[in-house]
């Protein structure tokens, strides 16, 4: 049986939840019966924008929970309400989590099925959920995650910035002083940065970083995946100047920064490798040990090695 079951006869399916005393939701015009959850907590990811961006698996896993876990009730009724879904939303943040945390946990422990939200995108990435699963865990809950959209990787891909290593720091302090402690810590992490802002600290928060940081390559991402989506490309410190003359930006802010850039060995510092590897290696691990640790390609170190080796046999020849 598919995981999700198609009635036939659609036009005579009740307009509430329940279908054949299993829960249900809307997909394309269509109310589909969602397979049995098991007992646990469930973290399901969210769209971050386009509603269209949500999983199948999320829309089963929403429709078969006995509560929903989101931030603000407000926001998730838009999304269950889009897609037919009746499940109980009980708001689970910040100020209310410390007593919330044990009721909630009672029904897990109960056997029931719990899933976690956040208002857009994947639970506990700058939210306090992450509290949440590690009492579930320590509890021997069953926690399992439905995965989906997450601004942090949707803007770290349109960025044009290096992906193979990254650095998430969500929001930096508001106040400027310890803005530009964070800033000067920032510097010194070897990867592409990843951060949260907002529209009224961004251009504050540019500045800091420009000053902080240098010119290095950088990208703001705002309204991922919505009407207004845009991204804006270029070095820091520039970026920085044209916000600081600017409205304040709308909508929620990515901003992606490219990782330093390291200075390129000199001649004289390949050649002082070069000639400590070659008193206790042949040529060919000579060349492989330098090329490793100094980035330079191996036929550019091996050209290099063969140079010293030559004026090392004219040096004895002379002699």
């Amino acid at each position: 049986m598919p995981r999700a079951e198609r009635q036939k006869h659609p036009q005579d399916t009740p307009s509430d939840e329940i279908v054949d005393g299993r829960r249900s939701y809307v997909l394309a015009g269509q109310r589909l019966v969602a397979p049995p959850l098991a007992p646990g907590l469930h973290v399901v990811a969210t769209p971050i924008g386009a509603l269209a961006d949500v999983t199948i698996r999320a829309l089963e896993t929403l429709a078969a929970a006995d509560l929903i876990l989101c931030e603000d009730t407000r926001v998730s009724r838009k999304l269950t309400s889009h897609y037919g879904i009746s499940a109980t939303l009980t708001a689970y943040h910040e100020h209310n989590a410390s007593e919330m945390r044990p009721k909630v946990m009672a029904r897990l422990s109960a056997g029931q099925r719990v899933a976690l939200i956040s208002d857009a995108g994947t639970p506990l990435v700058s939210d306090p959920g992450f509290k949440l699963v590690r009492d579930a865990v320590e509890a021997g809950v069953h926690v399992v995650a439905a995965p989906g959209a997450s601004a942090v990787l949707t803007a770290l891909v349109v960025s044009g910035l290096p992906t193979d290593r990254f650095f998430f720091e969500g929001f930096l302090p508001p106040k400027r002083h310890a803005r530009q402690a964070r800033a000067a810590e920032l510097a010194r992490i070897p990867a592409t940065l990843v951060l949260f802002e907002t529209g009224p600290r961004l251009a504050d928060a540019l500045a800091d970083l420009a000053e902080g940081l240098g010119s290095r390559p950088a990208a703001i991402a705002r309204e991922l995946t919505k009407r207004f989506e845009e991204v804006r490309r270029g070095p820091l410190d520039e970026l920085a100047a044209q916000l600081a003359g600017e409205p304040d930006p709308k909508g929620e802010i990515v901003l992606v920064i490219g990782p330093p850039v390291e200075a390129a060995p000199s001649a004289d510092d390949i050649d002082a490798l070069l000639a400590a590897a070659l008193a206790r290696a042949s040529v060919k691990d000579a060349v492989a040990e330098v090329s490793a640790a100094s980035g330079v390609a191996r036929r550019e170190v091996y050209a290099r090695a063969l140079e010293l080796s030559k004026a090392q046999d004219s040096s004895k020849a002379k002699i």
